[in-house]
C-alpha cells in the first residue's frame, strides 16, 4: 500500500514538473516573440501611412529628387540621405579609432584598478542624454573650432558630427572590449613566446582575433548614428541641402538636415494629419528603417562570416 501512494506521489510530482516547464516554455517563447511583434507592428504603423504618402507623392521623384522643400510640395530625399550619412561618416572617423583605442587599453594594457574606473566611465558617458549633448556642440564646441581658425556657422554638421561621434565612442568601445576578452590567452602567450611585444600582440594577434566583434560594433554604432535626432536638430540645423563633393569642408561648415530632423519638423509643423507634409514623416521613417536593418543585417553577416570559435 505504502509502496503504491509512493509512487503516485512521484507520478504526480513528475506531472507538475512538466506542466511547470511547458508553462516556462511559453512565456520564454512569448518574451522572445515580443521584439519581433513590436518590430511589425512599426513596420506595418509607418508602412500604411507612406503607402498613403506615396499616392500623394510618387516613389520615383521622392527616392531621386534633391530638393525637400515641404512649403513648395517637394518631397525629394537625397538631400536628407546624403546629410544623414554626412553625419554618420564624420561620426564614424572620430567614434572608430578612438573607441578601439580604449578598447585595446581596458583589455590588453589597464591594470584591474583603471580598469575598474575607465570603464563604469565610458558607460556613465553613453547614459548623458543627447539633449545634453546637442547643447554642448552649440554652445562650446562650435565656438572652439572657431577658435581654431575654422568659419564655421552657428548651425554646422562639423559640430554635430564630432558630438555625435563622441556619442557613440562608448558603445564601440565596450563591445569591442568585450570581444577582445573573449580571445584566449593562449594565443596571446604564444606571440609573446614567439618575441613579440605587448603592442605586436594586442595589434597584431588580438585585434585580428577579435575582428568580427569589433566590425559588429562599427555597425551597430553607426545604426545609432543614423537615427540619432536631438544632436543634429540642435546644433546641425533644419536647412536641407545636397552634399557638394566639390567642397567637402564648405558642406561641413554649414547647416544641413538628417532625415530623423526632418521627421521632427514634420511632426511639429503646424498642418493637417492629411497633409503630405505630415505623411512624409512615414515615408521617412519607413526609408530609416530600411537603413538601418541592413546596416544591422550586414553586422550579423560580417559577424558570422569571421567568428572566430575557440574550445
Amino acid at each position: 500500500m505504502s509502496n503504491d501512494s509512493h509512487r503516485l506521489q512521484l507520478s504526480g510530482g513528475r506531472r507538475r514538473r512538466a506542466t511547470r516547464e511547458r508553462l516556462y516554455h511559453w512565456l520564454l517563447f512569448l518574451s522572445a516573440s515580443l521584439s519581433v511583434i513590436v518590430t511589425a507592428s512599426i513596420v506595418l504603423a509607418l508602412a500604411v501611412d507612406a503607402v498613403q504618402f506615396f499616392g500623394m507623392v510618387g516613389p520615383v521623384e521622392f527616392f531621386t529628387g534633391t530638393e525637400w522643400v515641404t512649403a513648395r510640395d517637394q518631397f525629394g530625399v537625397l538631400p536628407l540621405v546624403t546629410g544623414t550619412l554626412l553625419v554618420t561618416a564624420v561620426a564614424a572617423l572620430v567614434a572608430v579609432p578612438v573607441g578601439v583605442g580604449a578598447a585595446i587599453y581596458l583589455s590588453e594594457y589597464a591594470s584591474g584598478r583603471a580598469r575598474s574606473v575607465l570603464k563604469p566611465g565610458l558607460e556613465i558617458l553613453a547614459g548623458i542624454p543627447t539633449v545634453v549633448y546637442g547643447y554642448l556642440a552649440l554652445v562650446y564646441l562650435t565656438p572652439f573650432l572657431r577658435t581654431l581658425g575654422l568659419e564655421l556657422g552657428t548651425f554646422n554638421v562639423l559640430s554635430a558630427s564630432i558630438m555625435v561621434g563622441i556619442m557613440i565612442v562608448p558603445m564601440v568601445s565596450s563591445l569591442s572590449e568585450d570581444a577582445m576578452s573573449a580571445v584566449p590567452d593562449s594565443l596571446r602567450e604564444g606571440g609573446y613566446a614567439l618575441g613579440a611585444t605587448k603592442y605586436e600582440v594586442s595589434t597584431g594577434v588580438v585585434v585580428p582575433a577579435a575582428l568580427s566583434g569589433i566590425f559588429a560594433s562599427f555597425i551597430l554604432a553607426l545604426s545609432r548614428a543614423i537615427g540619432e535626432t536631438m544632436i543634429v536638430v540642435m546644433a546641425m540645423g533644419l536647412r536641407p541641402r545636397m552634399f557638394d563633393l566639390a567642397d567637402p569642408l564648405g558642406s561641413l561648415s554649414e547647416s544641413g538636415q538628417t532625415m530623423t530632423s526632418a521627421m521632427v519638423q514634420a511632426v511639429t509643423s503646424d498642418v493637417s494629419a492629411a497633409s503630405p507634409t505630415y505623411k512624409s514623416m512615414f515615408a521617412l521613417g519607413l526609408t530609416l528603417f530600411a537603413i538601418t536593418f541592413l546596416m544591422n543585417y550586414l553586422s550579423n553577416a560580417i559577424a558570422s562570416r569571421y567568428r572566430e570559435e575557440y574550445q
